[in-house]
Formats: structure tokens, sequence, C-alpha cells
């Protein structure tokens, strides 16, 4: 964007930055990119960096139009968005963050809360939205977390919160059993990653392809903030209790974090607000954006645009 606001278009495929106060734009070619079928969208984003501990925070912008933040989960990256992007975006600009410690970001410094997070997330908003923007905000897991906090922060901002397979609400997590794949190579190392995103991402094995596990592998390679422990709290629900405006959430009926448990969530958030929004969405696990994609664009269009 401009000093006026106005967004840049930078070509694709060149590295070429443009330094404004606290922010750094730029454009990929995505050659980064683990898996064929995920480097169009690497090379069609714009991307921002903006500060982030002793480094940078780096977001990933598409298209123009009403901002729609996407908070990615815990040990994941933009790419948790890859089925979604494209969908979401007609006439939105679409955000995806990598949060401070995964993916590209840095660590946050000496922050390691999800308020904290939410505060350097609400500084890099006010470099990258023109000045007076509301936006709509999504966060999936530990992303839905963070969004809480972040709603709860940004509150004159946020028009929309809508949280994604969701824990951290006075629960207890359901227990996954999953296997630590940095020692391992080869076939042995895909071999893990398979069997941890069937174990907590995806219901049905059977269409973890080879996308999700480049994406598992991406994320790996750049997890470094340390978030699992959240999810058994309730800081989600202590964040929301602070927040106002239209409250929405979507949960996989059978994902992992919390079958067979998913109604409680969903009366739980009918209960925080009135016209609070949840569906269940038949078939699909905790990466429900990604394993049921179209039933999962298609819930999330229905609750940015119609009212309750």
């Amino acid at each position: 964007m401009d000093r006026r606001g106005q967004a840049l278009t930078l070509p694709s495929g060149t590295v070429s930055k443009l330094r404004m106060s606290k922010i750094i734009w730029r454009a990929e070619d995505g050659s980064a990119e683990l898996h064929p079928a995920l480097i169009p969208l690497a090379a069609s984003a714009r991307v921002a960096e903006t500060p982030c501990g002793a480094g940078s925070m780096v977001w990933r912008l598409w298209g123009e139009g009403a901002p729609l933040v996407l908070l990615h989960g815990g040990s994941g990256s933009w790419r948790h968005w890859a089925r979604n992007i494209g969908p979401l975006g007609a006439g939105r600009m679409v955000i995806t963050p990598d949060l401070p410690g995964l993916g590209d970001s840095a660590m946050p410094g000496g922050v390691s809360t999800p308020d904290g997070v939410a505060a350097i997330l609400a500084r890099g908003l006010d470099h990258i939205l023109p000045a007076g923007s509301r936006y709509d905000l999504a966060g999936f897991s530990f992303g839905a977390l963070c969004a809480g906090h972040l709603a709860a922060l940004d509150q004159d901002r946020v028009r929309s919160l809508t949280i994604i397979g969701a824990g951290a609400l006075g629960f207890q997590r359901s227990p996954t059993q999953l296997v630590k794949v940095r020692a391992l190579a080869g076939e042995e190392r895909v071999a893990a990653h398979r069997h941890n995103l069937a174990e907590l991402m995806f219901a049905d094995a059977s269409r973890i392809d080879d996308v999700a596990l480049a994406i598992q592998e991406a994320s790996t390679r750049g997890a470094r903030f340390k978030s699992r422990g959240f999810a058994s709290t309730d800081s989600l629900k202590q964040a929301l209790m602070r927040g106002q405006g239209q409250l929405n959430a979507i949960y996989g009926a059978w994902d992992a974090i919390v079958r067979p448990h998913v109604q409680l969530r969903l009366d739980l958030v009918h209960g925080l607000r009135p016209g609070a929004r949840a569906r269940a969405i038949p078939g699909a696990g905790h990466w429900v954006a990604y394993e049921a994609a179209e039933a999962f664009n298609a819930t999330l269009l229905r609750f940015l645009t119609e009212q309750p």
C-alpha cells in the first residue's frame, strides 16, 4: 500500500522491496514452496513485513476489498488456508500472516502468551490496513485463540470473529498420539507426517494428499513457538467474554481435539453472545478448512454475508 492506504501491485516473480516507516512490502516467486500446486498461490501474494521481536512478522495478501484476516493453527503457516484463499477472496482482501515464531515470522521476543501475540498482530495491522478500516477475523485452532484475544483488544476494528476448531474454552483437550519428526528423514519422515495428520488433523486419512504432506513438512520446518499447552485452558473463553460483535464458530464434526463433545463447544458459543452462530461440518476433522474445503468455504462465506 502507498502512503494513502492504496494497495500496491507488485509483479509476480520479483523480490523488490519498498520500505515505509516500519513496514516492508515485497513480492515472491513461489520457488520456496515444497509442492508445485502451492507455487501460483504463493507467487500471487503481496508480502509485507512488520516488526516482531528481533525480526519481522510476515504477512501475505491477495485481492482487494473488505479485509478478511485469517490466522493459521499452531505449528503451522499461511498454507493452512491454501484451499480457502481463492474462494474466500472474491471481492475481499484476504490477509494471512505467519504467526510469531511460526512459518517465516520471527520469534516474538519475550512474548509467549496469546494476548501478547494479539498485541503484535494489532500493531502489524496498524501498518497494513488503511486508517479507519474494519476487518473480519477468523482463526484456526491456536489461531482461534489468538484471534479471540485480538478481537478483544481491537474491538473498534473487528467486524466479526469466527473461531475454527478452537480449544481453550475451558474443556479438556482430547488426547492425540503424535510422532516426533525432526530427527527423521526420507520415507520414515513422510510416514510420520501422514500419521500425525491422520491422528490430529483429518477425520478420513484417505483425504491426506501430497499437498497436505508438503504443507505439514513446511510447517514442521518453521515451527518454533510452542502453543499446544494452551488448548486445555479457558483463555479463549475469557477473551470472548471481553469481546463484542458478531461471533461465529466452525468445527469439524470429528475434530480430534474435541470429539466426542463437539456439541458442548457449539452450545457454549451460542450462549456467549446474542446472535452467535456455530456449525459442525459432517465428516470433517480438525483441519476442516482443508479436509472439507467446499463446505467450510460456503459456511464461512454465509457467516460473513448473512445477518444472524
